[in-house]
C-alpha cells in the first residue's frame, strides 16, 4: 500500500494511525535515508499507541521503551550496530517475541535477524514533487509462506 504525503503532519498522522491499528506482537520495520521523516512517522505511531511522553529516536541506547500506551512500544535504531550479533546482547529475541509492537529503524542493518512475520514500511522523498512530499509504502511480509527464507 502507498501513501503519499506532502507534509510532517500528514506523515505523523499516518503513523497515527497505523499505531492505532497496531496489534501485539507485530514488528514494523522502517526504511528510508536520513531526514526522510522516519522518526516523526514513528512519533506519529507511537501517539497512536496512546505514548504522551516525547519519543526520539535512540540512537545511542539502541533501544528505548514505552510502556505508558496500550501496547508496550519498543523502539529500536540500529544504526551504529557493527555486528547484527549485538542485538541480542540487549535481548532482542525477547523483545520481538514479547507483547508488545517492535518498531525497527534502519532495519536492513539486522536483516538475518528479523522475523519472518513482519510490515516493511519504507519512506522515499521526492524533491520533483516539493521538499516536504514523501512516498511512504507499506508492505506486510511473510516469508514463511513465501518461501523467501
Amino acid at each position: 500500500m502507498k501513501t503519499e504525503s506532502f507534509s510532517a503532519e500528514e506523515t505523523f498522522e499516518y503513523g497515527r494511525q497505523c499505531g492505532l491499528l497496531a496489534q501485539a506482537g507485530q514488528v514494523f520495520c522502517l526504511y528510508g535515508d536520513l531526514g526522510v521523516g522516519k522518526t516523526v512517522f514513528t512519533q506519529g505511531f507511537a501517539a497512536g499507541l496512546g505514548i504522551k511522553e516525547p519519543v526520539n529516536s535512540p540512537t545511542f541506547t539502541i533501544v528505548q521503551v514505552y510502556e505508558e500506551g496500550r501496547l508496550p512500544f519498543y523502539h529500536f535504531d540500529v544504526y551504529r550496530i557493527s555486528d547484527p550479533e549485538e542485538m541480542y546482547e540487549i535481548g532482542f529475541d525477547e523483545y520481538i517475541e514479547g507483547d508488545g509492537v517492535c518498531f525497527i529503524e534502519w532495519a536492513g542493518l539486522i536483516d538475518e535477524l528479523l522475523p519472518e512475520k513482519r510490515t516493511e514500511i519504507t519512506i522515499e522523498k521526492d524533491l520533483s514533487k516539493g521538499f516536504d512530499y514523501r512516498l511512504i509504502t507499506r508492505k506486510e511480509v511473510n516469508c514463511e509462506n513465501t518461501g523467501n527464507r
